[in-house]
């Protein structure tokens, strides 16, 4: 077992915990709740960030092969999608966390279906679980798994790690479009719907 873990795993468990928590906000029916879970998300996001920022700071600081030096270059794949959580992820958290908080003010207040479907959008939970992939992915080198190592292996892993991704946002727009279509008037939802031939 590699020393490079015990950098790696927190930032992979705040990760995974934050994709875990993005996952069920939509299906919460109780504004108190999404409000309340939207601020643990906020948290994690953030705590997520200051430690992919840190690990990755001290390696370009010590280019010297240290164990921080090695986990910042394990790390460095997941630069990117943690880049799009800052800029986007967390505007809207924290905006929907606004919206919830608006709804609050009584215990059993339901969610409307337009901050569930706010909850829903891809760029909430999407940015965060593919974090969380690429820091799975950093951290399996250091428990003597490397994917990478076999050159026949690489290619494939890298097409099924972008296939899969590519699936959860497909999953993620789907069920943001379905809350979306609840939150229309209904007679806009009827006029949205295709017009069918008439049967006489």
């Amino acid at each position: 077992m590699d020393d490079r873990l015990a950098v790696l795993l927190p930032v992979a468990a705040v990760w995974l915990a934050a994709g875990l928590v993005a996952e069920g906000l939509p299906g919460l029916d109780r504004a108190r709740a999404l409000r309340r879970r939207t601020g643990w998300l906020s948290a994690l996001v953030l705590t997520g960030l200051a430690l992919t920022a840190a690990v990755l700071a001290a390696g370009l600081q010590r280019a010297d092969g240290t164990t921080v030096d090695r986990a910042a270059a394990a790390l460095g794949v997941a630069a990117l999608p943690a880049a799009v959580v800052a800029v986007c992820t967390v505007r809207r958290v924290r905006r929907l966390r606004s919206g919830a908080g608006a709804f609050a003010a009584a215990p059993g207040t339901p969610a409307p279906h337009g901050l569930r479907a706010a909850a829903a959008h891809p760029l909430i939970a999407l940015p965060l679980q593919a974090t969380a992939i690429a820091v799975l992915v950093a951290v399996l080198p250091s428990v003597g798994i490397d994917l990478f190592a076999a050159p026949g292996v690489a290619g494939p892993v890298i097409t099924v790690g972008v296939l899969g991704v590519c699936a959860i946002g497909v999953r993620h727009a789907l069920r943001h479009n379905r809350l979306a279509e609840r939150a229309m008037p209904a007679a806009e939802r009827v006029s949205a719907r295709p017009a069918r031939a008439l049967h006489v």
